[in-house]
Formats: structure tokens, C-alpha cells, sequence
């Protein structure tokens, strides 16, 4: 957590950094990825046979290299609004059988070339796990439970046998997590419903589903995290009930709730301020979770629901159409929109269980494909240093600086949320080693900020460029990471943080 306290513009800047003061564990989970059936990002993305740069399963290596450097823990499939009417058993068995569908969430029409055992098999190449999200739309309690039986049963059955003779595989590949639809509350999506029937359906499919495998986590289908939405069917839904649990009181159908939320401006300031947003919402979203377990007389001895933000990004969908493939080119500004919200997650490491940047290649992705290699947009950059720095514990920081005035998007972040011109958060990890990470927004000047607790050897990370317009495109790339190493320390000293840039500061504590 960050505590901020404003100064005048021409007072002096600091921030006080304590390893001693962990909030919470940052959970690995947080730097999840998402891969659906939309645009290239399956095929052309993670899969794409023929082409000199895949390997004998079509499975691109270059996209796989670039998820093994990011250390990706977890990855949702198949959507997206793309499972309201997706059918599971049409993209498992032999390829030359598989039906072609109409799809009508980004209205094409789906191959089946790639399905079920691809993704999991893609997985275990990447090292990462899967996150499956039920058909809610036009699919039923029977499609779903025969999905989850082919993936993780042991047992002489329909669906688990199936799996046998169409992979060989004896044993189950284990999905651990798995969501109760997508976004059932848009009026975009196939099967959209109230939220009276969702929290029914939901609670009642989640009965049946821990029935067959009690080890699943079940992820409910949120909304923003400040709407009547999430309200209702956390209330109804995250409740104590044994029944189907083996009379256990440490268990709980729902293990966690999921929002969505992409944020985009053409404005600089607006642009790197909206994520805050994300930071009211989880929140929002962490209190209507108590409220539920108090409510409903939720045992002290259930664990904890967690918020599972399964979709986020900077997104335009006017600037990138979902229909047209949502081919974000990303700027600078863009880049530290993301730092920011990365270090929103941080600072929330308490209520957070997981998140997944939407998407992971091509579709509004730092990762863009072509035919001879892979570009690493803006947006990479600080998801890379994040995903490799910032694991292990959040570190409590106290920021004192200025704050940018104007207008925001979404208008309510101004009075409701601080928007300090520098965005900051702090980690520790097992080694005892201190990360600080700092945004300054400020499209035109330069902070002079002075550092407390930090000391010895420090290195110094920064993503930076000419303005935040700046793009990196396939002929050349403007951002990258500069690497500086300072070994005479920053104690009690002064550190000028770049206009328009991320930096992260790494330091070994001497408490460790």
C-alpha cells in the first residue's frame, strides 16, 4: 500500500521506504495472461502451422520464448466473449473432423483447429497453467461438467475415457481454475442475462461442479466492481452452504469474484491517470466481499474471496475495433498507463488473486506477431520489469509530492481517488531485496525526489523516450529498458525521476 500525502509544487518531494513494513504477499497470479479466439491471437498469435518460427505442434516459439521471459503463471481460455458460444467438444478429437462454426462475438467463423488439448498442451510447453471459462451463454450444466471431467478425472467415464482415446493421455492435465461465464451482464454478449438469473445459475452450477471435483477454484463472473451487478451476486453467491461440501466449514463453492476493466484517453494525463479507477474498484469490490461473509454468516475458518481482475488493459476500441482484431499500436503514454496499473495490483496485493493483461499476443497485446518474428511494443516493457521485479511482498511507502488538477477519465476518479504526479509502490522479495517502483506522469518536467530507506548498491531501471506519443514498430524500437547501477547508494540522497517514465529502483535491505 501507498500513503500519500500532498505538498505544494515547489516543496520538496520524498518517499519513505520501510522493508520492514510488509502489507501482504504479492500473489504470482497477478501477472496472468489471456488468450481468446479473437483476431490473431490464436491463429497467427500462439498458433501457426507452416510458419518456419512454430514447432512441430504449430505452436509459435517465439511467442512461447516471450512468455517463458515474462514468467507467465496463468492464462485464460478460451474468452472472452467468444465462449458464450463456444461448444468444447467441437475442438477436441481428430482435426479433420471437427465442425467449422459460425462465431459471433467478433462474427467470423471458427475453425476448431485449435481447441482443448492444443491449449493445455500449449501450457505445459510455456509452463504456465490454464484458466478455462464455462459457456454460460449457450452452453449447459452437462457441457460444462463433461469439460471439466476431460480435463481433470481419473475415473473409468464418458469424458475422461474421451480424452484418453483422443490424446493417449492417461493422466488428467489438472485445470485448476475455472470461470462461471464472461461477462454475462453486456448487452454485447450472447446469452446476457439479469443479474437474478446469473447469481441462480451460477450458485446452482457451481454446487454441481464442486460436486465432480471439489479441488477446482470457481471463479464468479463480476462486472466493474461498483456496480449493482457485482453487489447482487456477491451477495447471493459468496454464502456458507455444507451441502455437497462433506459438511466441511472450511470450504466455499465461490473462491473468488471477477471485474473487468480497460481504460484508454488521447489525452497524456487522462490516459495515465484513468487505472486509478482500477484502484477504487478493487476496493469497491473487497468491501462488498465482506459485507456478503458478514451478511451471510460466512465462517471465519472459509477462506477469504479474492478478486480475479481477468481482464484489464489500455484499450480504444474506437482507436482498435474488437471485430476488426483490436491491433493496439502502443505508445509511451500507454506504457505508463500500465505501470500504473501494475502498481495499483501492488498496492491491492491484499484483495488480489489474480489478474490477466487482455490479451497476450496480437489482440490488444505488447506482443505483436508477423510472419518473420515478434515486435515487443511499448507496453512490454514495464510488464517485463514488473513480472521479473516485483514478486514476493508488498512494502508499505508513504509518498509526499504535488498532484496533477485537471480532468480525468473516468470523471470520478477527481475527488474520489488522489492523483499524485508521481505513482509509486514497493515490494520486497524472499532474498530481502527492495524494489521501488515510481511513474512520473508529468509529460514536461523532471521530480527531484528525495529517498529514505534506501542504502548500499542500488541498480536503476527506466522506460523512457523522446514523448509520450513514441511507438516501437517492427523496423526499429524506441523503448527499452536502460539498466544503471549506482554503488554509492541513494541514502538520504536525491533521485531525479525522468518526465515520462517508469523507474524502478533495486536495493538489497539490510534487514535481510
Amino acid at each position: 500500500m501507498t500513503t500519500f500525502t500532498r505538498i505544494p509544487t515547489a516543496a520538496q518531494a520524498d518517499i519513505s521506504v520501510n522493508p520492514k513494513h510488509i502489507v501482504s504477499k504479492i500473489d504470482d497470479n497477478t501477472y496472468g495472461g489471456f488468450t481468446e479466439h479473437m483476431g490473431r491471437c490464436i491463429y497467427g498469435g500462439i498458433y501457426d502451422p507452416g510458419n518456419p518460427l512454430s514447432d512441430e505442434n504449430g505452436f509459435r516459439k517465439d511467442v512461447i520464448a516471450a512468455m517463458k521471459e515474462l514468467n507467465v503463471p496463468v492464462v485464460r481460455y478460451p474468452g472472452g466473449n467468444f465462449v458464450a458460444t463456444y461448444h468444447w467438444m467441437d475442438g477436441v478429437g481428430p482435426r479433420d473432423q471437427r465442425p467449422k462454426r459460425r462465431e459471433l462475438a467478433w462474427i467470423g467463423v471458427e475453425s476448431n483447429e485449435f481447441g482443448t488439448d492444443e491449449f493445455l498442451h500449449w501450457c505445459e510447453v510455456v509452463g504456465t497453467e490454464p484458466y478455462m471459462c464455462l459457456n454460460f451463454g449457450t452452453g449447459t450444466l452437462d457441457e460444462a461438467l463433461g469439460w471439466v471431467e476431460y480435463c481433470n478425472a481419473t475415473t473409468d467415464t464418458y469424458y475422461a475415457n474421451l480424452r484418453r482415446k483422443n490424446t493417449g493421455r492417461d493422466k488428467p492435465y489438472g485445470v485448476k481454475y475455472w470461470a462461471l461465464g464472461n461477462e454475462m451482464w453486456g448487452p454485447w454478449q450472447v446469452g446476457q442475462m439479469t443479474k437474478e438469473d446469473y447469481a441462480k445459475k451460477a450458485y446452482q452450477w457451481a454446487k454441481a461442479l464442486k460436486l465432480l471435483d471439489p479441488s477446482i477454484t470457481l471463479i464468479l463472473c463480476g462486472e466493474t466492481g461498483f456496480s449493482s451487478w457485482d453487489s447482487y451476486v456477491i451477495k447471493e453467491c459468496i454464502r456458507h452452504d455444507l451441502h455437497g461440501l462433506g459438511g466441511s466449514t472450511s470450504s466455499s463453492l465461490i473462491d473468488m469474484h471477477s471485474i473487468h476493466l480497460y481504460t484508454a484517453s488521447a489525452d497524456h494525463l487522462q490516459n495515465v491517470t484513468a487505472p486509478l479507477a482500477a484502484e477504487r474498484a478493487i476496493e469497491i469490490t473487497a468491501g462488498l466481499i465482506d459485507l456478503a461473509r458478514i451478511e451471510n454468516k460466512v465462517p471465519p475458518t472459509v477462506p477469504r474471496q479474492k478478486i480475479c481482475f481477468d481482464e484489464w488493459n489500455v484499450w480504444d476500441p474506437f482507436r482498435a475495433p474488437g471485430e476488426d482484431g483490436g491491433e493496439e499500436k502502443y505508445t509511451l503514454s500507454d506504457a505508463l498507463a500500465v505501470s500504473v496499473w501494475l502498481n495499483v495490483f501492488v498496492r491491492q496485493s491484499k484483495y488480489i488473486g489474480m489478474a490477466n493483461i487482455a490479451q497476450s499476443v496480437n489482440v490488444i497485446s505488447p506482443l505483436m506477431t508477423h510472419e518473420t518474428g515478434i515486435t515487443k511494443q511499448a507496453t512490454w516493457w514495464p510488464l517485463l520489469l514488473f513480472s521479473k521485479y516485483m514478486r514476493g511482498s508488498t512494502v508499505a511507502v508513504n509518498l509526499r509530492c504535488a498532484a496533477y488538477d485537471g480532468p480525468t477519465k473516468p470523471e470520478w476518479i477527481r475527488g474520489t481517488v488522489d492523483t499524485p504526479w508521481l505513482d509509486v509502490s514497493a515490494a520486497v522479495d524472499e532474498q530481502g531485496v527492495v524494489t521501488l517502483a515510481v511513474v512520473n506522469i508529468h509529460p514536461s518536467e523532471d521530480l527531484a525526489v528525495k529517498i529514505n530507506g534506501v542504502f548500499g548498491s542500488v541498480t536503476a531501471y527506466t522506460v523512457t523516450a523522446t514523448g509520450v506519443d513514441a511507438i516501437n514498430t517492427k523496423a526499429w524500437s524506441e523503448m527499452q529498458v536502460k539498466e544503471i547501477r549506482a554503488d554509492g547508494g541513494l541514502d538520504r540522497s536525491m533521485y531525479i525521476f525522468p518526465k515520462h517514465s517508469l523507474t524502478m529502483l533495486r536495493w538489497q535491505s539490510r534487514s535481510s
